[in-house]
């Protein structure tokens, strides 16, 4: 039987990479591990840690086709994050220009999050520990 030990990392695509940057690493505050530009492909991969445990790679492409997004989209659903207070959290984002839905319950772990959007759309989630 196979056994998958843990989620290696998650692989985004974005529009504009200098705009993602900034947001996964100066709004976020993700970790900057390595970044490489691929010429040959003219593209930049930007590994950035979670935490200390995961990674996201943050890939830029020339003209890369748009993806419907939002929570209830198919397709990955959402990434979320967690956090001590989501109230801190939006307080936060507000702070940065970044909306963020109502906090919402978990009606079966009765713990609180809210989504908010990268710069593509993404849908991101904040949820509470």
């Amino acid at each position: 039987m196979l056994q998958l030990n843990r989620i290696h990392h998650v692989a985004i695509i974005c529009a504009d990479y200098q705009k993602s940057k900034q947001f996964y690493t100066g709004v976020l505050g993700l970790k900057v591990v390595q970044e490489v530009f691929r010429a040959e492909r003219n593209s930049y991969k930007l590994d950035l840690e979670v935490g200390g445990a995961y990674q996201i790679e943050l890939f830029s492409f020339p003209h890369p086709p748009a993806r419907p997004s939002g929570p209830e989209a198919v397709g990955l659903r959402h990434l979320a994050f967690e956090v001590d207070s989501v109230e801190e959290a939006i307080t936060y984002l507000t702070e940065k220009g970044i909306a963020a839905e109502p906090i919402r319950v978990d009606e079966l772990t009765g713990k609180r999050f809210t989504f908010f959007q990268d710069p593509d759309g993404l849908p991101l989630e904040f949820y509470e520990r």
